[in-house]
């Protein structure tokens, strides 16, 4: 009998419930039932084949183990075992999963590790307990969750939309006063829209009707250059086709010659360099990017990767 159903962990609030919703949405485009959980153990009487997507620290004792065990695949997220200071100090950036529990986790076949950035070579970040590959699964376009709708009332030259995304530093929300701080006196009709609690479908019409959208990264992800990019650089790209973000380390390896900006002032300029270009040359380079996404990186093309997890090797 194959596999048709996924369990997948539940996430209710942030930007993990956008991003598993995505997953949702692809898993069903691909013909399976999703059902979610909030503990592993409401799935250890399930006796059909499944698949799990769970997170490190949900396993945390033998019954959880043997969830994973039963299961098809497990894609497990793992966290590192060490990340760099300030920001190890926080819930957030630390594994939560008991040593004991990962040195069996190592042995067993079916479970495999994923994170969205993979593995880097930087001081004091690393996943040396965690004895098997980790395969970067990188975030994506909800192509399913998302359509290109247009409407004018949503329309603006220039818009932004996200979670003040508070680490336990609060190092982003400084991030974006410095960058948007340089449309104050701006002529443009901006929308700059934070912790407003935008519906879904709001969310769609901002992004698709829009002339270009702003991106912004947290300071871990701009000052260790990994390839943690949020989810915004798939929505930004596949709903809209330009944006405007400052550097991290995805974008310049997966999009090159896509222009990103250094500084605050830049990011001003180069929205102003596309907002004066011809309108063809600007729908050229939004049908480039929207095509971009969809060829290689929705939340469908995520799954299929997961799902070649232990086949080649």
């Amino acid at each position: 009998m194959s596999v048709k159903t996924v369990f997948i962990k539940r996430h209710s609030h942030a930007a993990g419930k956008w991003i598993y919703q995505g997953y949702q949405n692809a898993w069903e485009k691909l013909k399976y039932t999703v059902r979610f959980y909030d503990d592993l153990s409401e799935i250890s009487n399930f006796n059909e084949k499944y698949y799990l997507m769970a997170v490190d620290g949900s396993v945390i004792d033998e019954t959880k183990i043997n969830v994973l065990r039963k299961s098809e695949k497990t894609f497990l997220f793992v966290q590192p075992n060490q990340f760099p200071n300030p920001w190890q100090q926080h819930p957030n950036f630390q594994c939560h999963c008991p040593d004991t529990i990962i040195k069996q986790l190592n042995e067993i076949e079916n479970v495999f590790y994923w994170n969205f950035a993979g593995t880097h070579t930087i001081p004091h970040l690393n996943y040396n307990k965690w004895q098997k590959d980790i395969r970067m699964v990188s975030l994506a376009y909800d192509s399913v969750g998302y359509n290109r709708l247009k409407d004018n009332k949503y329309a603006y030259d220039i818009c932004y939309v996200g979670g003040r995304a508070n680490n336990g530093f609060d190092e982003k929300y400084k991030i974006m006063l410095q960058y948007f701080g340089q449309f104050r006196n701006s002529k443009r009709k901006i929308g700059i829209f934070i912790n407003k609690n935008l519906t879904h479908e709001q969310e769609n019409l901002i992004l698709c009707s829009s002339k270009i959208c702003l991106n912004i990264h947290d300071n871990y992800q701009r000052r260790l250059n990994t390839c943690d990019t949020n989810e915004r650089t798939f929505k930004s790209l596949g709903c809209n086709g330009i944006m405007v973000s400052d550097k991290e380390g995805y974008i310049p390896e997966h999009f090159p010659d896509l222009p990103i900006c250094e500084t605050p002032p830049q990011m001003v300029e180069l929205s102003e360099h596309y907002l004066n270009m011809d309108p063809k040359e600007m729908e050229d380079i939004k049908k480039k990017y929207q095509e971009w996404i969809l060829k290689e990186h929705t939340y469908i093309h995520r799954v299929k990767t997961m799902l070649s997890f232990g086949l080649s090797d």
